[in-house]
């Protein structure tokens, strides 16, 4: 794409007019474009910093982004779809999946399962995933099928518009519900963990007691931002850690009934969005997986009655 910058964006920084200019990119997709020499002023490469005028030549090689490799492998992985059209994609993720490939996980992730189910994924960034769940959180997440998907769906997350309810069953009682709002770093002092962290990244979380059950309770958590381990760092924060949460949550857990729980009881159960083609307002609800379920009823839980009828009421974002 070739023209020339209207006189409107003089006196913006390069990045600004760019956004101005290119609704339909991200900001950060357009900074990256002018990393790789791909957007050029005058012939030439300048920073995203750089101010302009209003005048200069502009030309911008929006060619989709090459199909990954390496980490990037398509593998015959099972996938429980939820829902799925030419624009998206609603994952049911199982615990001990990995969502991207990393240290220690460089193949068998959602994202290779992804390329595998729709190879066109691989001219997407990172396969089209727009948010994340830590490996032993089970639940809904959403996949973008388009560039120009993605890039809707990341507006939406960062406009907070995006409904995001799990169940968390947290030890200790609450009777009240709240919200913590408090920012979360890496932790200063193990680097594997996060924390909450004076000048952290903003993050606020608010949950509803849903059900209290002897010394532990059942809440319906609701993220309004989406940082590393955001409902695990601020329950223990709280002083209300996950049940069967490794890294967050007590050595030993007093309740005989969580003995066999493999991981943190956190479940993703709800999810809206806006539909990026159609602008239609969709959700979507994931029962608890069986190894949820079985606790919950081991601990004398009624909520598998409930749960529905809590996905149904949408509660308040």
């Amino acid at each position: 794409m070739t023209g020339v910058i209207p006189p409107e964006c003089a006196g913006l920084r390069l990045d600004q007019a760019l956004a101005r200019l290119f609704p339909g990119y991200s900001r950060s997709r357009l900074q990256s474009w002018l990393r790789e020499g791909r957007i050029r002023v005058d012939g030439r490469s300048p920073e995203a910093r750089a101010r302009i005028w209003g005048g200069e030549r502009l030309e911008m090689d929006a060619a989709p982004p090459q199909p990954m490799e390496l980490a990037g492998a398509a593998e015959d992985i099972a996938l429980s779809i939820v829902f799925e059209d030419e624009d998206l994609l609603v994952i049911d993720k199982p615990a001990g999946l990995v969502v991207h490939p990393g240290n220690g996980n460089w193949s068998g992730t959602l994202m290779n399962a992804l390329l595998h189910h729709a190879p066109s994924l691989a001219g997407v960034p990172r396969a089209g995933i727009v948010h994340r769940l830590d490996k032993d959180t089970s639940g809904l997440l959403a996949v973008a099928k388009t560039l120009a998907a993605q890039t809707h769906l990341i507006r939406q997350l960062q406009a907070r518009t995006v409904g995001r309810h799990y169940l968390a069953l947290v030890h200790g009682a609450l009777v009240r519900d709240g919200e913590i709002d408090a920012p979360i770093a890496r932790h200063p002092g193990q680097r594997t963990k996060m924390a909450v962290v004076e000048g952290g990244r903003p993050a606020l979380t608010r949950y509803t007691v849903r059900e209290r059950l002897e010394t532990l309770t059942l809440l319906e958590c609701r993220l309004a931002t989406g940082r590393t381990h955001q409902i695990r760092v601020h329950m223990a924060h709280l002083g209300h850690p996950l049940a069967g949460d490794p890294v967050y949550g007590p050595r030993r857990a007093p309740e005989a009934a969580l003995a066999g729980l493999a991981r943190q009881a956190l479940h993703a159960f709800r999810l809206k969005l806006i539909h990026p083609a159609s602008g239609e307002a969709m959700a979507w609800f994931a029962p608890p997986p069986a190894d949820l379920a079985a606790l919950l009823r081991a601990l004398g839980s009624r909520a598998d009655e409930e749960i529905a009828a809590w996905a149904m009421e949408g509660g308040q974002e």
